[in-house]
């Protein structure tokens, strides 16, 4: 249960953190390259959800 809401929480903050990036860059938050940006967000996120539940367990 903690490792799905673990992996939730990191596409969450993942897709949020790429979105809020590509708009630093001067893209629009929905174009293509900003979606881009947020999918990698997000596969990142599910990483970094699935590291932080290894190192709890």
């Amino acid at each position: 249960m903690i490792f799905k809401l673990l992996v939730w929480i990191g596409v969450f903050i993942g897709a949020l953190i790429g979105g809020y990036i590509a708009t630093l860059f001067g893209v629009g938050a929905f174009s293509l390259n900003s979606i881009i940006i947020s999918v990698m967000g997000g596969v990142i996120g599910i990483w970094a959800g699935y590291e932080i539940h290894q190192l709890l367990s």
